[in-house]
C-alpha cells in the first residue's frame, strides 16, 4: 500500500521503540500533559455549563421568558394574549403586574416585589413545575385577598402557617399615606427560585391593580412562555415587533449582568486551563529537539538520497502531531466520561471517606449538574491540535536546515 515518505518515516519514528529511554520518557510526558489539559478543560467546561443551566432554571422560575409591555396592554391585554397564543412557538401567555411594596407582619417589615397574576393562566406560563404550585394558584384564585409568599421571605418574617399580612405600595409609603394599606391572608409558600424566594409575593391581578393604581410606571404586562428560550426575543419580535408603543424584553436582558459574568468566567477559566495544554506542547518541542539531535545522521542520509527539506520538515511535524493527536484523543475520551459521571463519583468518594472515619461529615457538591456540550469538546480538541502543530514547527524547521555534509563528515 502506498504511503507518502514523510508520513511513513514520521510514524516509524513515533511508534517504534526508542533506544533513548530519556527521549521516550519525555515523549510520554508530553502526550500525558496534553491529555491532562484536554481532560481538565472538558470537565471544567461541563461543570460551568451545568452551573449556568441550573442558575438559568432557577432564574426562570420568577423571570418571564419574554415580557411584553405597552400602554395598550393596560386596557386590552386579552387581545395581545390571543395574538401570542396563536403562534405555535408560544406555549402559554399570561398578564401580570409587578411593583415595589412594603409587607408588614407582627411589627416586622420587608420590602418586596408584589406581583399580581391571573392564577388560571399563571399556572401554565411559569417554569415552576410541581403539583404543589398549581394547588397554591388554585387556592389564590378562590381567595380574593390571598397572597403567596416566597419561602425565604416567609421564613425571614417568621410566617410558618397561614396568617394575616398588610401590604402598602411603595408610592403610598413615600407619600406617607397609609390609608391605602390592605390586608391579605397567606394561602401558602412557593419556590420562586434562588433569585426570587426572598422578595417575591403573588396576589390576584385585580387586587394588585387596586394597590398600585396611584404608582406611576406600574402597568399591566404580558409574559410569554416559548418553546425555545434562547430564541425568546426573536419569537416575540415576530409577533409584536411591528406594533407601535410595544416594548419587548427577553429574559437575557433582564438577567444580563448575571449571565454575562458567568460567560466571562467561563472564557477566563478556559483560557487558564488551556495553559496546561500549552505546557504539554512545550514538552513536544523538547522531545522533537532531542529527536532531531538523535536522528541527525538519518536526516543527512535521507537528504543525500534525494529527500527535500520540505519532506524532512513534514517528518517531524507528523511525529509531533501523532503525540498531540494521541494525547488529545485520550484526554477527550476520559474527559467526557469523567464529566458525565462526576456527580456519581463525588458521591461515592464522599461515602468512602465518611465510612473510613468515625463521626466524619465530608460533603461534596453531589447535587451539582454537569452538561457536556459536544461542540465545545470538538473546539477543545481542535485547539489542542493547533497548539501541538505550532509546537512542531521550530524543531521541524531546524531538522530541515541540517546540512548532510557537515553531519556525515565525521561518520
Amino acid at each position: 500500500m502506498f504511503k507518502p515518505l514523510s508520513l511513513f518515516i514520521g510514524l516509524r519514528y513515533t511508534l517504534t521503540r526508542k533506544r533513548n529511554f530519556f527521549l521516550s520518557f519525555v515523549s510520554l510526558i508530553s502526550m500525558l500533559g496534553i491529555s491532562l489539559g484536554v481532560l481538565i478543560l472538558i470537565v471544567a467546561l461541563s461543570v460551568i455549563n451545568g452551573s449556568i443551566a441550573t442558575l438559568r432554571s432557577e432564574a426562570l422560575k420568577s423571570v418571564p421568558h419574554v415580557t411584553i409591555a405597552g400602554a395598550q396592554l393596560e386596557t386590552d391585554w386579552q387581545a395581545h394574549l390571543n395574538t401570542a397564543v396563536s403562534s405555535g412557538r408560544v406555549l402559554a401567555a399570561a398578564p401580570y403586574l409587578e411593583g415595589e411594596a412594603a409587607l408588614r407582619f407582627q411589627g416586622q417589615n420587608s420590602f418586596i416585589r408584589l406581583r399580581g397574576v391571573e392564577p388560571a393562566l399563571e399556572a401554565e406560563v411559569v417554569n415552576n413545575a410541581g403539583q404543589r404550585y398549581s394547588e397554591l394558584l388554585a387556592a389564590l384564585a378562590q381567595t380574593d385577598n390571598g397572597i403567596i409568599l416566597g419561602t425565604q421571605l416567609a421564613g425571614a418574617l417568621g410566617i410558618y402557617s397561614t396568617g394575616e399580612v398588610s401590604i402598602t405600595a411603595l408610592g403610598s409609603l413615600l407619600a406617607r399615606s397609609l390609608s391605602d394599606t390592605e390586608g391579605f391572608e397567606v394561602v401558602g409558600f412557593a419556590d420562586f427560585g434562588v433569585y426570587g424566594n426572598n422578595n417575591i409575593a403573588l396576589v390576584n391581578l385585580a387586587r394588585a391593580q387596586t394597590i398600585f393604581e396611584n404608582d406611576a410606571g406600574v402597568d399591566t404586562k404580558l409574559r410569554l412562555r416559548v418553546e425555545d428560550i434562547f430564541a425568546a426575543g426573536a419569537i416575540a419580535q415576530e409577533l409584536f415587533g411591528g406594533m407601535p408603543g410595544v416594548s419587548i424584553q427577553p429574559w437575557q436582558e433582564v438577567q444580563a449582568n448575571l449571565f454575562n459574568a458567568l460567560n466571562m468566567e467561563k472564557i477566563l477559566t478556559s483560557f487558564m486551563l488551556l495553559m496546561i495544554v500549552v505546557v504539554g506542547a512545550v514538552n513536544i518541542i523538547s522531545t522533537l529537539v532531542m529527536a532531531v539531535s538523535d536522528k541527525g545522521a538519518d536526516i543527512a542520509i535521507l537528504r543525500t538520497m534525494g529527500a527535500s527539506r520540505a519532506t524532512i520538515l513534514k517528518v517531524f511535524v507528523i511525529q509531533g502531531l501523532v503525540a498531540g493527536a494521541l494525547g488529545t484523543f485520550l484526554g477527550a475520551v476520559l474527559g467526557v466520561i469523567l464529566a458525565n459521571n462526576i456527580t456519581y463519583l463525588s458521591l461515592q468518594l464522599e461515602n468512602a471517606i465518611n465510612s473510613l472515619f468515625s463521626n466524619a461529615n465530608f460533603y461534596f457538591i453531589s447535587h451539582l449538574q454537569t452538561r457536556v456540550d459536544m461542540s465545545e469538546v470538538v473546539l477543545v480538541c481542535v485547539a489542542a491540535m493547533i497548539i501541538s502543530f505550532l509546537a512542531t514547527l521550530y524543531p521541524a524547521f531546524r531538522a530541515s536546515k541540517i546540512q548532510p555534509a557537515e553531519v556525515l563528515r565525521y561518520e
